[in-house]
């Protein structure tokens, strides 16, 4: 307002029914808000042309309001404009859209008078000059909804507008089908209505447009619930909830009340038949039962969205009000029936019989939803779902034929034969028949066509699902469980069973178990060896596992030809606990070894033996003395000295722990056999119990196959063969060679590997193949591989980033040894010329074969005539190619003993010395190699690629990685009787990343240096006093503060160097650079003091220095101080 307020020939001035709003500004000025105000200029409007302006959004739902209103002001642009009153005429458009679908609002307007100013810009007359009221809009919104109402029930088509002129001379118009509940944008135009001017100057002024008078009608809510408890027969439920349209909860805006009628109610039984039955009869029948209906009755029909449902169904004939209500109503009505577990309880104490009808339970549910909506005529769902179980699970008898032969026998050495036994009857038999069905009709409502039936669509299906478990312990060591699921479905005819011919094909199929579709089997065996039995070996726990799962799927009715889908897994494992504490308990000299020795035991041990003088009277009569030997059985051998020392070496070994692994799956897609008795086609004797039972196949079992006609033929087929295989070696062992000294060594191997190929029927007869024949295409592994490993030997020579290292020299040198090596071996390369260079034909010095032992040898410090070398033959899944590495062990090495010496118990009350090492050798993401040839299955690559003069091997190794590190190498943290403590610890640490693609060496190297100190004190005397707030001080008698700390206060200081550096180093390149690493420098003071038992109080600095070793990066400094306080709120 104020930038037009001394506008010429009229300033503007707001309409004087509207106050400005007020805001603050961020100074605490009062602001006035602008009006909502648009000025349209337009000149040269040609006669029967409009211009304007729109705005769009989202859905806006103007239903709750009741008036809409705009301010308009219209004027010529001068005093010698040809523009008349009526010549402009103002329209405004609501709708979905501006074309097809929208309200229309025609306003002739009123001309100001260009000298209205002289009447004073600040009086009322010229305010109702500015803003004629003939031009303002003031609409009642049900006036619109009358507009359709008419033309609804005009013959007049939605495809033409609709007007009908007003009293005051405005012009409402309809087009399409409008609804006032989704306005989704408003167009405000000026059109030159005038008869007689051609091109029309003017401005108009739209201000305000505006919806008011909000309908507030209310409404109401309730709910109820009724319990009814039946005695020990069960409950009945009765609930019921209620709201009419203009209900709302507090929080809710009045656009987010209810717009509908609503009507829900739920009954609801859960009952034990089984009480209304004589006892004797023990029949368990639990029911449940319920009953919900839904019924929704909007307040606006959901076709006119802006039309009272009561009022369109005033407006329609008698004849088609029922038909009008049921179609906007929303009802969803759903009936259950369920019978659970049924079955006969035990009422006999007498043994479980196999055709006890105890051992069946049956199960049952229905459920039944209807529902339909404004836009659904008809959506049903029926359910059904029955079972059938049985389970028999009597408890095992041990049959054990030989224990009464050594019932008199005490001796542990005929346990085995004595404790053999066997069980003849399985320990679970289960089965489970469950039958589900469903039925589901859907047809959409035809809007507008009611002569015309949309064609129902059918969601159905028909399911036979049956489970089988045994469990059998056939000894009390050896375990065996069988779990299968056969699913099955009935194949129904098209629509609904509405003949006898339908029916009849249904209950056929079912009658026949339906078609399979996927069939699932796990077979798993368990063994515990009963090593416990045999007194040498009772110290050891071995357990093998074997767990065998087979899986078949059925092909889909569409692509029948393409064959079903194999699968099979196979598990097997063995671990084993071996406690050498216990093996040693079997010797009384071994047992000593662990009990302290003391003069008295010594004593007792050397005089065990004594010898007694007794007076013996002989036949003859005659008495005689007799010397006889008493020995103290009490007395245990004495070990000490040298001779505990080397028994505690000879006994170092505690316990060991073993795992082995391997777990292998088979996916066969294409198979054409079918599934009978636990998995298996009698018929054809497919795919064969060794199959069912684990076993991975190999290119003969797939050919033999082939021969009998079980794989698809279908030119379309174009599935791989898949397989998978790892293996895991890990092993653990804790030794203590003499008191307190604690070593922990681990030794881990893992291999994985998978394979795919194509294999498939095809006529290659064109090419000179064999015609019709199966062929195996693209076959393609891959894997990983890693162990642990020791190359500490090569890890504390000189290093120099920038200079090519000794140990990298001898890398380029091995590569010679290997190639020589290799070339003797590979019958395809004897015979063969050797270069001038000394390598062997097909091994340069870039061979993979060549780099991967020749870099083992040089950074592990091996013989380069001893390490092993790559395997190339690939004969099954389970081969390895890098079988010939042996892992070897990492350890981990704490003795706490120092602490126990005499002189030094008085200092330190721990001392513990640390030191531990882990490496590993890994070569993951291995590949087979498209080019691989052995024509003379030597096991040896030979084909010579040209290019790179080297023989193709059989994998392809992208990178060869070596890691190593001491942490630490050594470490020692120290406790001292003084509540002080301090610990050191420093580690070394490389990573060897070697790139068979560009033939270059990473090196990253770390030396870490760690020191750092503590000290803890209560009640530390202070020379000051701090003044704490209040409510923690604490005061003497005399009530002066106290400067002496309470409780435990704890000093600690840190540091620490990191030097860790990246280098690079490329082969026969002789140069050596490095790509990063840093000095890093840390130090972390701090001080904590505990207030009380919820208050921490805590001072702390720490700053970190980073030096860069290249000049890429930056300096950096890291400094972080201040006060930490910790407040615990819990009990």
């Amino acid at each position: 307002m104020e930038e037009n307020d001394k506008r010429s020939p009229l300033p503007y001035r707001t309409p004087r029914t509207i106050e400005r709003q007020q805001t603050q500004s961020n100074n605490g000025v009062n602001l006035l808000l602008n009006e909502q105000s648009m000025s349209l200029q337009l000149c040269n409007l040609p006669k029967g042309d409009a211009r304007g302006v729109f705005q769009t959004f989202a859905n806006r739902d103007l239903r709750q309001y009741r008036k809409l209103s705009i301010f308009i002001h219209a004027e010529k642009k001068s005093a010698l404009t040809n523009l008349k009153n009526k010549d402009l005429t103002a329209v405004i458009r609501l709708g979905t859209d501006f074309i097809n679908n929208y309200y229309e609002i025609r306003i002739p307007l009123n001309l100001t008078d260009l000298n209205a100013a002289s009447l004073g810009v600040d009086t009322d007359k010229y305010n109702d000059s500015l803003w004629n009221p003939a031009n303002s809009l003031d609409l009642d919104l049900l006036r619109l909804i009358q507009i359709k109402q008419n033309r609804n029930t005009s013959s007049t088509s939605p495809l033409q507008i609709f007007r009908e002129q007003q009293s005051n001379g405005h012009m409402y118009s309809i087009m399409g089908n409008p609804n006032l509940a989704e306005v989704r944008g408003v167009l405000i135009s000026v059109e030159n209505t005038s008869a007689a001017t051609a091109d029309a100057c003017g401005e108009i002024w739209v201000n305000e447009l505006r919806l008011s008078s909000i309908d507030e009608s209310g409404g109401w809510a309730a709910l109820g619930r009724v319990d009814l408890t039946l005695a020990d027969l069960g409950n009945v439920t009765v609930s019921a909830n209620a709201h009419s349209k203009g209900f709302g909860t507090l929080e809710q805006r009045i656009a987010e009340r209810y717009r509908d009628d609503f009507l829900q109610f739920d009954v609801s039984a859960n009952l034990e038949l089984g009480k209304l039955l004589p006892k004797k009869a023990a029949l368990s029948i639990p029911v449940y039962a319920s009953y919900t209906q839904t019924v929704s009755k909007p307040e606006y029909d959901p076709y006119d969205m802006d039309i009272k449902l009561k009022d369109k169904l005033k407006a329609a004939p008698k004849a088609q009000r029922d038909s009008i209500k049921n179609d906007a109503i929303e009802f969803t009505s759903t009936t259950t029936v369920n019978f659970t577990n049924v079955r006969k309880n035990r009422t006999s104490s007498k043994k479980p019989k196999i055709y006890d009808v105890s051992n069946f339970d049956v199960s049952y549910s229905y459920l039944k939803t209807k529902t339909h909506t404004p836009l659904i005529e008809n959506n049903e769902v029926t359910r059904h779902r029955g079972g059938l179980g049985y389970n028999f699970a009597p408890q095992p008898k041990y049959i054990e034929p030989f224990k009464w032969m050594f019932r008199k026998t005490k001796t542990k050495w005929f346990d085995l034969m004595k404790d053999f036994n066997f069980n003849l009857i399985p320990s679970q038999l289960s089965f489970r028949a469950d039958v589900q069905r469903q039925f589901g009709a859907i047809r959409p409502r035809s809007v507008g066509a009611s002569k015309y039936a949309i064609p129902e669509t059918y969601d159905k299906y028909f399911i036979f699902q049956r489970d089988y478990v045994m469990r059998w312990n056939i000894t009390r060591a050896i375990n065996f469980d069988l779990t299968v699921t056969n699913n099955s479905r009935i194949d129904e005819p098209n629509g609904r069973l509405d003949t006898k011919a339908k029916k009849d094909t249904v209950w056929k199929n079912f009658m026949k178990g339906g078609r399979n579709t996927v069939y699932n089997q796990a077979a798993n065996f368990t063994y515990t060896v009963p090593t416990n039995k045999l007194p040498l070996l009772d110290w050891t726990t071995i357990n093998l596992n074997y767990r065998a799962s087979y899986r078949w799927i059925g092909a889909s009715r569409l692509a029948v030809e393409l064959g079903n889908i194999l699968e099979n897994t196979q598990q097997k494992e063995a671990t084993a606990q071996l406690d050498f504490t216990r093996l040693y308990q079997k010797s009384k000299w071994l047992r000593q070894l662990e009990v302290p020795s003391n003069k008295e035991d010594k004593e007792k041990w050397r005089n065990r033996i004594t010898k007694v003088k007794d007076s013996v009277t002989l036949k003859n009569g005659k008495r005689v003395l007799k010397t006889r030997r008493i020995v103290d059985k009490t007395a245990m051998p004495y070990v000490g000295g040298m001779g505990k020392f080397f028994g505690k070496l000879l006994t170092s070994v505690k316990q060991v722990s073993v795992s082995v692994s391997e777990n292998a799956n088979t996916r066969l897609p294409g198979y054409t056999d079918s599934t009978q008795f636990v998995g298996q086609n009698f018929k054809s004797m497919a795919p064969g119990f060794d199959f069912i039972m684990g076993m991975q196949p190999d290119t003969n079992w797939l050919n033999r196959a082939a021969s009998k006609n079980l794989i698809t033929k279908d030119t379309m087929f174009n599935s791989l063969f898949m397989q998978n295989f790892d293996q895991t070696l890990t092993l653990s062992a804790q030794i203590e060679p003499v008191r307190d000294l604690n070593i922990s060594v681990n030794l881990r191997k893992t291999f994985n590997k998978n394979y795919t190929e194509t294999f498939r029927y095809a006529d290659t007869s064109l090419l000179g193949g064999n015609p019709k024949s199966f062929y195996h295409l693209n076959p393609y592994a891959g894997g990983g591989f890693d162990v642990t490993y020791i190359s500490f030997k090569t890890l504390f020579g000189k290093f120099d980033p920038n200079r090519v290292s000794e140990t990298f020299k001898k890398f380029q040198d091995y590569r010679l040894i290997m190639s020589q090596r290799l070339g003797a071996k590979n019958p395809y390369s004897v015979g063969q010329p050797v270069g001038a260079d000394g390598y062997r034909y097909g091994y340069g010095r870039y061979a993979t074969d060549v780099l991967i032992p020749a870099f083992i040898a040089a950074y592990t410090g091996q013989s380069p005539e001893k390490v092993a070398l790559i395997n190339q033959s690939n004969p099954n899944i389970k081969t390895n190619p890098f079988k010939a590495i042996i892992p070897k062990p990492n350890w981990r090495l704490d003795y706490n003993g120092l602490s126990r010496i005499k002189g030094l118990d008085k200092i330190f009350t721990n001392f513990t010395l640390s030191h531990g090492y882990t490496g590993n050798l890994s070569m993951n993401g291995f590949t087979s190699a498209l080019l691989y040839q052995d024509v003379s299955r030597f096991g040896y690559p030979s084909f010579y690629d040209t290019l790179s003069k080297n023989y193709v091997p059989y994998f392809l190794v992208p990178n060869v990685s070596i890691g190593e590190q001491f942490s630490p190498l050594i470490g020692v943290n120290m406790q001292f009787t003084n509540q002080m403590e301090a610990k050191f610890e420093y580690s070394k640490t490389r990573q060897l990343s070697l790139s068979l693609v560009d033939f270059q060496l990473s090196e990253i190297r770390s030396t870490e240096f760690k020191i750092g100190g503590g000290y803890r004190k209560r009640g530390l005397k202070l020379p000051f006093n701090i003044p704490w707030p209040k409510f923690l001080q604490s005061k003497n008698a005399e009530g002066k503060e106290k400067s002496k700390l309470e409780n435990e206060i704890n000093f600690r200081f840190d540091f620490g160097i990191r030097d860790n550096v990246t280098a690079n180093s490329r082969l026969d390149q002789d140069n050596n650079f490095a790509t990063g690493g840093s000095k890093e420098i840390t130090i972390l003071p701090s001080i904590d003091y505990t207030l009380n038992n919820r208050v921490l109080v805590k001072l702390f600095f720490e700053q970190r220095r980073v030096t860069p070793y290249i000049s890429s990066s930056a300096p950096m400094v890291n400094t972080r101080a201040g006060v930490q306080i910790r407040i615990s709120l819990a009990q």
